[in-house]
């Protein structure tokens, strides 16, 4: 099983969530919410207001989500959907955990002293340069009072 961190439309209650809980696709268990420990822009971009992390540590904000365990399945469902490498890059990065839920896994959470773990994170380094001038946000949701509705890939 392989750690993965959403902060985006794959989220419980958002657009992507159904494929989370798609057992056809593979298998990913919710652990808990976390919020990653370096600060990164987190955009809404594109005719499709798709959220996208930047891969600029340091900048923007300390991005809110949440940690699954998903088995081998699941994390290729995950990088197909998520265009890997071309649009996201999956990617390690430190989760601070703000709330943990994982049965069995618990002790797996305090075994970091400071409650950090890492998670892979679709993150993208290939993106317009116009992007990092977009606002910024530390948790993303479709129907936020942005206005940046998503449009979901049946509707495109």
């Amino acid at each position: 099983m392989a750690r993965v961190f959403v902060y985006g439309t794959l989220k419980k209650g958002q657009p992507n969530y159904k494929h989370m809980i798609n057992t056809a696709k593979g298998l990913a268990k919710f652990q808990g919410r976390g919020r990653t420990v370096e600060k990164y822009p987190l955009v809404i971009a594109g005719k499709y207001n798709i959220p996208y992390m930047l891969n600029i540590p340091g900048t923007g904000h300390h991005v809110a989500g949440e940690i699954y365990s998903v088995d081998e399945q699941m994390l290729q469902f995950l990088d197909e959907f998520e265009g890997c490498p071309d649009m996201y890059q999956r990617t390690l990065m430190r989760i601070q955990v703000v709330e943990w839920e994982g049965k069995g896994g618990a002790g797996e959470a305090r075994a970091a002293a400071d409650g950090v773990l890492e998670c892979f994170v679709y993150s993208t380094a290939t993106y317009p340069p116009e992007w990092v001038g977009l606002p910024y946000y530390a948790s993303y949701d479709s129907s936020g009072k942005h206005g940046l509705a998503y449009v979901l890939r049946e509707s495109r």
